[in-house]
């Protein structure tokens, strides 16, 4: 029974130099230099495999580790994403049986990421990766209409990975504490999370689905804590004016991944808010680095054989039209 992992992050050291001499840099990039987090981010060959042999995983869908692009001016941010792009999309060309995956994009230069989406898209990527908030713009600006029509038409998924919150957020929210404290709160201990689901929240109450009914979007960490508040948000449908509950456009537009997060409390949760069909299995390489043994302990909570082969491949692979068997 194959196995595919999405959300393998990688690491393009030009963007790195890009994004470490900007004015303020991101605060979350010391998360990519601890011990040797830095040197498997940047392997697209043979060491990263080593590690998915080690680990069972067959084939691995690669997505540029945050902040991705959407840190940069225009016109750097064009640049870099597109060659991002091209390594990523020569590094499945060489690996073509290991190796998918998901685009990078400009998201601070609007009117340019529809177009590197279909270049990306004719390139081989399976889908794209974006995060909620480009400097004081939303993910559901009208600006990014077009893109999410790209999107949907392409057949290309949309996965929501979580970001560092405002400044004036983290001021208001996140400070008070030693430095490392407070960089942990505002990101992978509470605020990367909260920001995720607030982007993918923002977008149903846009409307954004009602426009692009067949647009698919995939959200980290078993849904980044939207699924656990759903009887609350459902209560602002009537108030936005939408055609269905909150929870229905998680159960049709959704998907939800593990991201190395294998509790079974948080599967048996999922699975009361949306199917399994809505589940598909990453774990967060290399910031999480679960073993075999521990990837097979969480595939044996699953109900049935079938359930456990859509979640560790089957999903996957129809959403983002891949075959980890095939070249």
């Amino acid at each position: 029974m194959p196995l595919i992992a999405i959300e393998e992050h990688w690491m393009l050291p030009e963007l790195t130099s890009a994004l470490k001499a900007v004015s303020r840099p991101d605060e979350s990039l010391l998360f990519n230099e601890r011990g040797d987090i830095g040197r498997r981010l940047e392997d697209l060959g043979a060491g990263r495999i080593a590690t998915m042999d080690a680990q069972g995983i067959d084939l691995a869908v690669l997505a540029l580790t945050p902040p991705g692009t959407q840190a940069l001016p225009a016109e750097e941010a064009i640049a870099l994403s597109r060659l991002a792009n091209d390594t990523a999309a020569e590094a499945a060309r060489t690996h073509p049986t290991r190796f998918s995956s998901l685009s990078t994009l400009p998201m601070s230069s609007p009117r340019h990421v529809a177009a590197e989406l279909e270049r990306a898209a004719q390139q081989g990527h399976v889908g794209t990766m974006v995060y909620g908030r480009t400097g004081d713009r939303f993910l559901d600006d009208p600006a990014y209409d077009d893109f999410f029509a790209a999107a949907a038409g392409l057949g290309q998924p949309v996965f929501i990975h979580p970001q560092i919150p405002s400044d004036a957020l983290r001021a208001a929210a996140y400070r008070g504490f030693d430095p490392m404290t407070e960089l942990g709160l505002a990101t992978f201990g509470w605020g990367w999370h909260v920001e995720a689901a607030t982007a993918a929240l923002r977008l149903i109450l846009r409307g954004t689905f009602e426009r692009h009914p067949d647009l698919q979007i995939v959200l980290g960490h078993w849904g980044e804590l939207l699924p656990f508040w759903l009887d609350r948000a459902d209560s602002l449908a009537r108030l936005a004016g939408l055609r269905r509950p909150v929870s229905d456009y998680i159960r049709t537009n959704f998907f939800l991944t593990t991201s190395g997060m294998l509790n079974p409390a948080l599967l048996r949760h999922a699975l009361t808010v949306t199917t399994v069909d809505r589940l598909i299995f990453s774990t967060d390489y290399p910031f999480q680095q679960p073993t075999r043994a521990e990837i097979g302990t969480f595939f044996e909570h699953f109900a049935t054989d079938t359930d456990r082969h859509k979640v560790r491949s089957a999903n996957a692979a129809t959403l983002f039209g891949i075959d980890p068997l095939t070249p």
